[in-house]
């Protein structure tokens, strides 16, 4: 079974940056693409997992998020990396009005999205890695057996001084990388290791 590196979008590949209304505020962290590009090397799946409230919030419509998606295939590809596979939760589960608001299994830290990229890469999440600047991410790596790596970049450093909910609480990431690059490195060296 092959292996998986999950990257979250907003604050892990590209600036934080709030929501991403507009294009034109939407760009690569620096050293991203390499990143990226040494997890092709390696023969990972690489896909970015995100969560897109804005949508239920009625901030942005999913076509918005879609053509967003498509900016960062081409910067990433313009760099000679590639993801994948992306996806994303619309929803959120008390914000927003209509279908995208409530209770749903692919918002992250819920595993719906990664199950779904199980189903279409054929890995094994259990001898996989998840990249996230939020505890929400380090929780998903652990209900999925997976290794947690948080970022310092996006709210990561923040989060790790500040701490979340209960669950997030008890996350604890495996790693803690200054940005992508660093995560991207220790992921590799972990899997010369053969301890990933």
């Amino acid at each position: 079974m092959r292996r998986l590196a999950v990257l979250d979008r907003d604050g892990t590949i590209t600036e934080e940056v709030g929501y991403v209304d507009d294009l034109g505020k939407f760009r690569l962290m620096e050293h991203s693409a390499e990143a990226v590009r040494l997890l092709n090397a390696q023969g990972l799946k690489v896909v970015v997992v995100t969560n897109q409230s804005g949508v239920a919030r009625g901030f942005f419509p999913e076509s918005h998020v879609r053509a967003v998606h498509q900016r960062l295939e081409e910067l990433l590809s313009a760099n000679g990396a590639r993801l994948d596979g992306i996806y994303y939760c619309p929803h959120h589960p008390t914000e927003g009005r209509g279908s995208y608001t409530g209770p749903c299994d692919c918002r992250k830290p819920e595993p719906g999205l990664l199950y779904q990229a199980v189903k279409e890469h054929g890995v094994q999440l259990s001898r996989s890695f998840v990249v996230g600047d939020k505890l929400s991410d380090m929780a998903l790596a652990h209900r999925v057996e997976s290794k947690g790596i948080l970022v310092l970049t996006g709210y990561g450093r923040e989060e790790l001084t500040r701490g979340q909910g209960p669950e997030e609480n008890q996350a604890k990431p495996d790693f803690v990388a200054e940005d992508l690059l660093q995560a991207a490195r220790w992921i590799i060296g972990n899997l010369k290791a053969g301890s990933g």
